[in-house]
């Protein structure tokens, strides 16, 4: 049974930093396509970031430079490192997985019908 928990969110001031992890289980965490979205109140679930099964990383611009994503295949965890937090970062995060080919594991990619998702963890930046 595939599983996604993601832990570390919280409230942070502006400028300040957070690290989100996601612990995954069930499926071959090496070799998956797995990424960081956020869905703030009443706006669309938004991708941040991808990381390919080969450890290629692409970015949303809304993001770049401010958010790293990175994974450890020796504990099956994703993990999203951000700084320089902004009140307008503040949203739920999920993190997700599927088994799309490389090629396809970039932040332009559709999302939509990904199946496995995590249950999120909520983020909020105050100034």
């Amino acid at each position: 049974q595939v599983r996604l928990v993601e832990s570390g969110g919280g409230s942070e001031q502006v400028g300040g930093s957070l690290r989100l992890s996601c612990a995954a289980s069930g499926f071959s965490f090496r070799l998956s396509c797995m990424g960081w979205f956020r869905q703030a109140p009443g706006k669309e679930r938004e991708v941040l970031a991808a990381i390919r099964s080969d450890g290629t990383r692409t970015y949303a611009d809304s993001v770049k430079g401010r958010f790293t994503i990175s994974k450890d295949d020796s504990k099956n965890t994703l993990y999203l490192e951000m700084s320089s937090l902004k009140p307008e970062d503040t949203a739920m995060y999920y993190c997700t997985a599927d088994f799309r080919a490389p090629r396809d594991c970039t932040v332009a990619a559709d999302y939509r019908g990904n199946k496995y998702w995590g249950q999120g963890t909520q983020v909020t930046v105050s100034s």
